[in-house]
């Protein structure tokens, strides 16, 4: 059996037409595609690994409906946005969206991050308080939950992590975006649900997420984030970005989490109200794993909203 050739891909593979509007916003030195329909109080989306815009794309348009701005941003390194080889660690990573926050026009805006858009989301929530408004979490513990969960709970978090621990070795993207990517669509497998993995979307959103990791750089850029977060722990700037997250936060916080999340387990994610001291919901969704958003779209649309408008 002959491996399969890999075909060439760009930017414009990302560039759906729909029920949007497609920009491209310079912010924090860089350069940032986002998509964006209606007017109103801006809520803005983070897409997690291995994912773009895309992940959104429901939720754009009736976000906007119910009398919103939504925002759905590739973040660095992803989709169309610039592909610079820094600027992977979590300080960066939450000035990107405190910078498209502003660059857009806007005074602040309610965050919606899942997987490691959600991680960002906590941070940006924690660095930049007077900018998000509302913080809304899907498949992500609080960074620091995360941390130490790694360390103390081998057998659970320690072994949920080790495709991420794959990703600090050398050119592992390649293995990434080989035979056109199908590492990804095995990624979203071993991650989601059983009812989204054998459901009709699936294949449309593995065919979609495999061609955009193939864009050049993509994959290298995803991965930087991940080998940051490791490689810090044993570094100044992760002991100082420890201590800064250990500030409570300001923002109301709605946290949603798959019942049979095998990437961030939900005993990783409890217990992450007690860095935020305003209000905060925890809400286990039952057989979802580790895409909330793609598993059970009407649900989280249901609780953005009530989160954006309460």
């Amino acid at each position: 059996m002959t491996e399969q050739r890999d075909e060439a891909v760009d930017e414009s593979c990302v560039l759906t037409e729909g029920p949007w509007t497609h920009r491209f916003v310079g912010a924090n030195g860089s350069r940032f595609h986002v998509v964006e329909a209606g007017t109103g109080p801006m809520v803005l989306f983070l897409h997690g690994f291995p994912e773009h815009w895309w992940a959104w794309h429901r939720m754009l348009p009736a976000v906007a409906d119910a009398g919103f701005r939504a925002v759905a941003m590739d973040l660095r390194g992803y989709g169309a946005s610039d592909k610079p080889p820094r600027g992977y660690d979590g300080y960066t990573l939450a000035a990107d969206v405190a910078g498209l926050i502003r660059a857009l026009g806007e005074r602040s805006a309610t965050l919606v991050g899942t997987g490691a858009g959600g991680m960002i989301a906590w941070t940006a929530a924690s660095f930049h308080p007077n900018l998000v408004r509302r913080l809304v979490v899907l498949g992500a513990p609080h960074p620091l939950r995360l941390r130490a969960a790694i360390f103390a709970d081998p057998r659970g978090q320690f072994a949920a992590s080790t495709p991420a621990l794959r990703f600090q070795l050398p050119r592992y993207e390649h293995l990434l975006t080989r035979d056109n990517g199908r590492a990804v669509e095995e990624i979203l497998r071993r991650w989601g649900g059983h009812r989204w993995v054998t459901g009709a979307d699936f294949a449309d959103y593995a065919r979609r997420y495999r061609e955009a990791m193939r864009i050049p750089q993509a994959a290298f850029c995803a991965l930087e984030g991940y080998r940051w977060a490791f490689r810090s722990v044993l570094r100044l700037h992760g002991y100082r970005f420890v201590k800064l997250m250990q500030r409570p936060l300001s923002a109301p916080t709605l946290q949603l989490h798959g019942a049979r999340d095998v990437a961030a387990l939900p005993r990783t994610a409890q217990g992450s109200g007690r860095y935020v001291s305003a209000p905060y919901e925890w809400r286990l969704l039952d057989e979802v794993g580790h895409f909330p958003h793609l598993e059970m779209p009407e649900l989280v649309l249901g609780e953005v909203l009530r989160w954006a408008k309460s």
